[in-house]
């Protein structure tokens, strides 16, 4: 059965709660990710995801708006030596497309829908290849 560590990205994108929400969409843009996870200090208290940002644009978001004030506080977490499948169910389920891993209470990777994803699919070709 495949671990979530295999499958997991370790160059994790990171923010501050206080930081800008403008900067934070401007960093997952920048690096083409869809979520960031909101630490304090080395304690993961939050992720902002698209959705979270989309939420915001559709209220009209003050530009002096926040990470903390649109995050999504105390994410579902996953440890490493979990299953993928393990980390598909915690996703469908609580219908999010990220969960950050954390190991010992210490932030190690994130998975991505896309991630596991790719596990499904491993030994299959797209059609006409």
């Amino acid at each position: 059965m495949p671990t979530v560590e295999a499958h997991m990205s370790c160059h994790v994108l990171t923010i501050e709660p206080d930081a800008r929400l403008a900067d934070a969409a401007g960093r997952m843009a920048d690096r083409g990710v869809g979520a960031v996870l909101v630490l304090d200090g080395e304690r993961l208290i939050g992720i902002l995801t698209e959705r979270d940002v989309l939420k915001a644009v559709a209220a009209g978001y003050d530009e002096r708006a926040t990470v903390s004030e649109w995050m999504t506080r105390d994410p579902e977490t996953i440890g490493p030596s979990e299953s993928t499948d393990q980390a598909a169910v915690l996703m469908i389920h609580g219908g999010f497309r990220h969960l950050p891993v954390v190991e010992a209470g210490r932030v190690v990777g994130i998975v991505s829908i896309r991630d596991l994803m790719r596990v499904v699919l491993a030994d299959q070709s797209p059609r006409g290849v």
